[in-house]
């Protein structure tokens, strides 16, 4: 932090009731709709009301000669960072993976507005404890835990950051051919795909797959380590499943090199339409990135 006063950029995501009216118009054609399918509006406005107060507090917490900008998940990609800023995330624990690509060492503040909606991996804070937070931060009093993140480069200089996983595959995730490589041990597969999961990420995706394959990682969320899972690898005379799951790090990479004749993608923490196009004849190298995720604690 610099010795300006803060920017606090307040981070959040559309609400489901909010998708509905811009695509149904009003409120009575949103409700005909659920109605229609069987569901009852009355819920999904409940939890718009309730991110509207959580946001509301969160922005009344903002003290007035500090400057603030709201941002919504879709435009993060559009959006410019400074160095001088502290994020507040409000929303479910998958908002702060989502942003977390964007950043370049800037605190984040995970705030849920509804505790009973959410696990709290990423999003421990509450609205209340928000005023003393933006304090501590500003006065680098406030602890503060360095998440490790997975990154995956192609031969064309462009990269992909992950707080929580990496897929590498086909866009439908439809069976995707490649060849593996780890150490001095190299395999052809065909499978749904790669993840590569970092130790944030092994409580989420990962962890179905874990419990699914019965291959387990133990690794913190400050550990310069991650794990990669073959989905589904099919056994035939060409393709193997040796090579199905295993760790990274810093000085062991994985090399992904793509025979996915077209469709082939590699995208993170689950925003498929952000990714990086891998088709026949790229390569993959993925390991630890440099940057990590800046979390306070709440």
């Amino acid at each position: 932090m610099s010795s300006l006063r803060p920017r606090v950029v307040l981070v959040s995501r559309e609400t489901e009731y909010a998708s509905l009216l811009a695509a149904h118009g009003t409120h009575g054609q949103a409700a005909f709709f659920l109605e229609r399918r069987g569901q009852d509006i009355a819920a999904v406005v409940d939890r718009d009301q309730v991110q509207a107060t959580a946001l509301g507090h969160a922005k009344t917490a903002v003290p007035a000669d500090w400057s603030f900008a709201h941002v919504l998940r879709k435009d993060l990609n559009r959006f410019l960072f400074s160095a001088n800023d502290i994020v507040v995330a409000v929303g479910q624990d998958g908002l702060v993976a989502n942003l977390a690509k964007y950043l370049d060492g800037q605190p984040v503040i995970g705030v849920s507005p509804d505790p009973n909606r959410t696990e709290g991996v990423l999003t421990r804070a509450t609205t209340g404890l928000l005023p003393a937070l933006l304090q501590a931060v500003a006065a680098k009093e406030a602890t503060v835990e360095n998440r490790v993140m997975v990154q995956a480069a192609l031969g064309d200089g462009q990269t992909i950051l992950a707080l929580n996983e990496l897929f590498i595959g086909h866009r439908s995730h439809q069976s995707a051919r490649y060849i593996i490589k780890t150490g001095k041990a190299e395999e052809f597969q065909s499978s749904s795909g790669l993840i590569v999961a970092t130790g944030t990420g092994l409580t989420g995706w990962a962890k179905s797959i874990m419990t699914a394959t019965g291959r387990s990682f133990a690794i913190a969320p400050d550990a310069p380590r991650a794990a990669f899972f073959a989905r589904e690898p099919w056994p035939s005379q060409i393709s193997g499943t040796e090579i199905a799951a295993g760790e990274i790090d810093p000085t062991h990479p994985v090399r992904i090199l793509s025979q996915i004749n077209e469709g082939g993608v590699i995208f993170a923490d689950g925003i498929e339409q952000d990714f990086l196009g891998f088709d026949w004849g790229m390569e993959a190298y993925v390991n630890i990135a440099p940057q990590h995720l800046h979390l306070v604690a709440g």
